[in-house]
């Protein structure tokens, strides 16, 4: 009986600890480990080594240098154009817009205007020899590129030839319509053309000087 109570008495004075003990002990724990960890500087051990890593001895590019992307990438080569002037002839010249329409507007007075009379011809010119007024839709090196727009031109109701030439040692394949009787036919047909989304040249085509005998 007497060992009884004193095993009853020993269990009595064990007693655990409360809870909210426990929970204090973790939170100091944790911050001494945040601190130590801060402190010892193991931070960018804890980065993963799959992420990206900053490099410290990167430098900005300057503005005259290319990126480093672009080094990669390779030059886009130069288009091909070429100069409308120089395919040319010598005796043709392109008329401006302003002054075709500046032409075609004085042949309509001209001809509104009663008693008005056409514009004299120089001394030793003839209608032949005077020029003519034809469009330039277009001058491709190959042939299949001017055959392709005079069919493109025929399907809108236009008639043009495709005129091979010679410039400078070199074979263009030139698309034109006309010749045109006036400068008002000339304005007029090009109209029509810039309508249906070609764009023409206004020429007028002088014939070369005859030598005499």
């Amino acid at each position: 009986m007497a060992a009884r109570k004193g095993r009853q008495a020993t269990r009595g004075g064990s007693k655990s600890w409360p809870a909210w003990i426990w929970v204090g002990i973790g939170l100091v724990l944790g911050v001494g480990l945040m601190l130590l960890v801060l402190g010892k500087d193991w931070a960018p051990l804890l980065r993963k080594k799959n992420l990206p890593q900053p490099n410290p001895a990167a430098t900005a590019p300057q503005a005259s240098e290319p990126a480093v992307a672009d080094t990669g990438k390779p030059k886009e080569p130069p288009k091909k154009s070429y100069d409308f002037y120089k395919v040319l002839e010598a005796n043709e010249v392109v008329i401006p817009d302003a002054e075709l329409s500046a032409k075609a507007r004085a042949e309509q007075q001209a001809k509104a205007t009663p008693g008005a009379t056409a514009t004299p011809t120089p001394p030793g010119a003839t209608p032949a020899t005077a020029g003519r007024y034809i469009l330039q839709a277009g001058s491709y090196p190959d042939p299949k590129g001017a055959d392709e727009v005079k069919a493109k031109l025929a399907l809108l109701g236009f008639q043009a030839q495709v005129q091979p030439v010679t410039v400078n040692g070199k074979a263009w394949h030139r698309v034109r319509l006309g010749p045109y009787a006036s400068a008002s036919d000339l304005e007029a047909a090009k109209r029509s053309l810039s309508e249906n989304g070609i764009n023409a040249i206004a020429l007028k085509e002088t014939p070369p000087p005859t030598q005499q005998p």
